[in-house]
């Protein structure tokens, strides 16, 4: 063989394993992630989120979950749902330092919520499930809800859903489930009462005019053939 057929052959072999290799990755499945649902949420208002939690391993099942929530933007209202074969836990923690709201001191507040699974239940391989939270106030001063997430399968791995959103966009391999804060929708403008009163008073007072005229046609018609009745009976 030539030399430049070995390097050919040498190129060739290059570019299939590159090849091949491309294929396994697209093949690779993706990772499916902890998210929360919905992804926004109004600032300082109430929402109910959902941790919607997949299943990846293809052996074992999750059995619980763990969801950690800001301690520099507190929430005072944190509520669970039931949620058949699953124990939910909210844990409060102090503030340092408290908070005042709505004219009172506020010492300490829901930090972690833990969702545990009763013997003999999980998400199994290929499923998933949420845990809807009912959360409010949601903070005012910051553009996102963080919320890390712990996830246990029943064959002791643990997986740490904890990383936060990265500042050129890309997603980290392992993030945090996010919910973006909005902006409160702005007022759409209502009419009032005082505004339409000149128009309605307007219609009313056509609408009696009509009704009066109506009436004076009526009555005058009504006239005419008495009239042409007596006249009638004159003649004859």
């Amino acid at each position: 063989m030539t030399l430049f057929a070995r390097r050919s052959a040498l190129r060739a072999g290059a570019v299939l394993a590159v090849a091949a290799g491309a294929a396994l990755l697209g093949a690779a499945p993706a990772l499916a992630h902890v998210t929360a649902q919905p992804g926004t949420a109004e600032k300082g208002g109430y929402a109910v989120i959902a941790l919607r939690v997949p299943t990846e391993s293809d052996t074992a099942g999750t059995v619980k979950l763990e969801v950690t929530l800001p301690a520099d933007h507190p929430i005072t209202s944190v509520r669970t749902t039931p949620r058949p074969g699953w124990t939910a836990t909210v844990t409060s923690a102090l503030l340092d330092p408290p908070i005042e709201r709505n004219g009172r001191t506020i010492a300490e507040a829901p930090r972690t919520v833990t969702w545990t699974a009763d013997p003999g239940v999980r998400i199994g391989p290929g499923e998933f499930a949420e845990f809807p939270l009912s959360l409010g106030p949601l903070p005012t001063d910051t553009d996102s809800l963080v919320l890390p997430a712990v996830q246990t399968y029943d064959d002791g791995e643990v997986v740490a859903w904890d990383q936060p959103p990265s500042v050129d966009g890309s997603e980290p391999e392992r993030p945090a489930p996010t919910v973006t804060l909005t902006d409160p929708a702005e007022a759409q403008p209502v009419v009032t009462a005082a505004a339409g009163d000149g128009i309605d008073a307007t219609a009313r007072w056509l609408g009696g005019g009509g009704l009066l005229v109506g009436a004076l046609g009526l009555g005058l018609g009504a006239g005419a053939v008495l009239r042409g009745r007596r006249m009638q009976g004159g003649e004859r």
